[in-house]
């Protein structure tokens, strides 16, 4: 091994500045070794000089605490937070369960809902599916996450959608009034029962798809499972969504839970089953309300009323979808 320069020399201060780096970043066991071997070297006036090399190999652990400024907190005992007990039936913390305001018993319908969810919906805090499937029978409420859907993978639901009596809740220029096509229903009903006729009532199942609109949009159109069943919407009426503690892009718009009572309402026959059914979003949302959440209007309401508080779009066609907010006409996701 060749001889260390001493420190004077134009050498021995290149080793210098090695040295001061190597101590410095790389606190590597065989860069220490050598570098504790070339201190012993130096005189004991150079700035290095404290160093000593018998306990360079030891303290380096040491060494590595002190530097990085951690070695203090590593010491720290750890909490771990507890997730808060959930209700098994509304899924929600046990401190604001809403079974008080579910049915006593599931409702008794002949339809089954699909609900096709989108995946960002599981993570988020106020979710309505739950409460929807919570007042069903077990079976009546299935639903589906994911993006993507196909015959492989979702085998249940490409054969539910091939049915020739599912729905899709939808709208859309394509889509048929749900009411209208029940009205016809019935008037088929009393024609069979007039002539005697099989008759074979539509909408036993009907999808429905969870997600934000530009979610539910993006989830229509590139899964070609979804354009298989009949497309319906339910009738643009004054009827507006109680959900106000999260926004809608209009009045109309409704949320998922609001959709399915209106839907089974008329499926069914029974008025009742969405008075039933929006009794835990009323629950819900007025809890929050009063611990400190805020009523969220619509983007139709904003506009209407001066408070849009966002940058206005220049491209022609969000311009246009914005009049339409306004005026309230052909108002559709698509």
């Amino acid at each position: 091994m060749s001889e260390i320069p001493s420190p004077g020399s134009r050498s021995g201060v290149a080793d210098e500045k090695l040295i001061r780096v190597s101590l410095h970043f790389f606190h590597v066991p065989f860069v220490m070794d050598t570098t504790c071997r070339g201190l012993s070297n130096l005189s004991l006036n150079h700035p290095l000089a404290p160093v000593e090399s018998a306990n360079c190999g030891s303290s380096s652990s040491n060494d590595d605490e002190d530097v990085d400024g951690f070695g203090d907190l590593r010491s720290l005992p750890v909490d771990v937070c507890e997730r808060r007990p959930t209700c098994l039936r509304c899924c929600r913390p046990q401190k604001v369960c809403l079974c008080p305001f579910l049915p006593v018993h599931p409702l008794e319908v002949s339809t089954c809902l699909y609900i096709v969810q989108h995946p960002a919906e599981e993570s988020r805090a106020l979710r309505t599916v739950p409460l929807l499937a919570a007042c069903l029978p077990p079976g009546k409420c299935k639903v589906l996450v994911g993006r993507r859907f196909n015959e492989e993978r979702n085998p249940e639901l490409a054969a539910v959608c091939r049915d020739s009596r599912t729905l899709i809740l939808y709208p859309g220029p394509d889509a048929q009034n749900l009411e209208e096509l029940v009205q016809k229903q019935d008037r088929d009903q009393e024609d069979q029962d007039r002539t005697g006729e099989q008759f074979v009532r539509v909408g036993p199942n009907v999808i429905i798809i969870d997600g934000t609109w530009s979610q539910a949009k993006d989830m229509f159109l590139r899964n070609t499972l979804l354009h298989q069943p009949k497309q319906v919407q339910l009738s643009r009426s004054e009827q507006t969504s109680q959900y106000v503690i999260r926004s809608q892009p209009s009045n109309i718009c409704l949320s998922t839970l609001e959709c399915a009572a209106l839907t089974l309402s008329i499926l069914e026959r029974n008025e009742a089953i969405q008075e039933v059914l929006l009794k835990p979003l009323q629950a819900l949302c007025s809890f929050q309300l009063q611990h400190g959440a805020l009523v969220h209007h619509s983007k139709e309401h904003l506009i209407r009323h001066g408070i849009y508080d966002k940058q206005m779009p220049t491209n022609k066609r969000k311009i246009k979808r914005m009049e339409n907010l306004i005026t309230n006409q052909h108002i559709c996701p698509r």
